[in-house]
């Protein structure tokens, strides 16, 4: 993830830079019915962020990203596939927190994300889950009301992006 960090200096723009690092996370859901359903998300990466482009030396510093989401995903029963396994998409919406040790880098940003996997559960209460999803997070929000009669509400700014691909368990009551 890489987006352009504040302030900058004049004839200098400074890019901030995050690394990629493993993370964890955590998911509590429900089923709406027998293909769509609704979870909670929290993940952590532990990661670097270079610091680049600015008036003084480049630098580095450990940071913490933190990921709450609310997830919908639709799952496909495919008649050529077995039972146990289902092939889903999914959409998300939350915040993404990136925090700092030397307190440079320190937000809060919205953030959603669009991506796709497939659910195994060759178990009753067991299964497993691979999934890909883009995350743009909204780095730079910019908003702008006009009002004269009614009001028009204007959303912009930068959105940078990031990948994640997720593997591991999935525990089913």
């Amino acid at each position: 993830m890489t987006f352009t960090a504040e302030p900058t200096v004049e004839g200098t723009t400074a890019k901030a830079v995050l690394g990629s690092s493993p993370s964890k996370a955590i998911a509590f859901g429900f089923r709406l019915n027998d293909e769509d359903i609704v979870e909670v998300r929290w993940i952590r990466q532990n990661a670097d962020v270079r610091v680049t482009g600015t008036a003084f030396a480049p630098f580095r510093q450990s940071v913490t990203l933190d990921q709450y989401h609310l997830d919908c995903a639709h799952e496909y029963i495919v008649r050529e596939w077995p039972e146990w396994a289902r092939p889903y998409i999914m959409a998300s919406v939350g915040v993404t927190h990136i925090s700092g040790t030397a307190g440079f880098v320190n937000f809060t940003r919205f953030s959603f994300g669009i991506g796709a996997g497939v659910k195994a559960f060759p178990f009753r209460h067991l299964g497993f889950k691979a999934q890909a999803e883009w995350v743009p997070l909204w780095v730079s929000p910019e908003v702008e009301a006009f009002c004269g009669v009614g009001c028009i509400v204007h959303f912009g700014g930068k959105v940078t992006s990031q990948g994640e691909i997720t593997i591991g368990p999935v525990f089913r009551f």
